[in-house]
């Protein structure tokens, strides 16, 4: 469905404006799918962003300040986001030995689990949800990109 459509607004300042909208409609819209897919797993999409990042560290161990500063949101509250994983078992959080403030963190076998079981799916389900050829999606990936540049 068109933009113009989904927020029932027929008419832009421009098209820098129309596209800058349709973002941000669409990575809400986006971030609604996952919500809603990460539930029976029994995490939220920011979770899950902590354990792919874990993941891409592991067997390492890597602090709370260098996850935050790979979260696809910034905002994130970190040291809330960490506790609610130690609970469900999916992390471990050391103290850094060379910082006592600082937590050192690393992925359990229980989080990795769960990231197999959610990848194959996950994969089928963004393809079928973005309903993009991978030439499409690589070209969006790319001038994404460049908007940030």
């Amino acid at each position: 469905m068109k933009i113009e459509e989904e927020i029932k607004q027929p008419k832009f300042r421009s098209d820098y404006q129309k596209v800058a909208i349709n973002l941000i409609f669409t990575a809400n819209w986006l971030i609604n799918k996952q919500q809603d897919f990460f539930k029976p797993y029994g995490i939220t999409a920011s979770q899950f962003n902590i354990l792919r990042i874990l993941r891409g560290q592991h067997p390492n161990k890597i602090s709370g300040v260098e996850i935050k500063s790979r979260m696809l949101d910034k905002n994130s509250d970190i040291p809330r986001l960490l506790d609610r994983l130690v609970k469900k078992n999916l992390i471990l959080k050391t103290v850094c030995p060379s910082d006592k403030r600082a937590a050192d963190v690393i992925i359990t076998e229980t989080g990795l689990s769960i990231l197999y079981q959610i990848d194959e799916l996950l994969d089928q389900i963004e393809s079928r949800q973005l309903k993009l050829t991978k030439e499409e999606a690589t070209q969006l990936s790319d001038l994404l990109d460049k908007c940030r540049d």
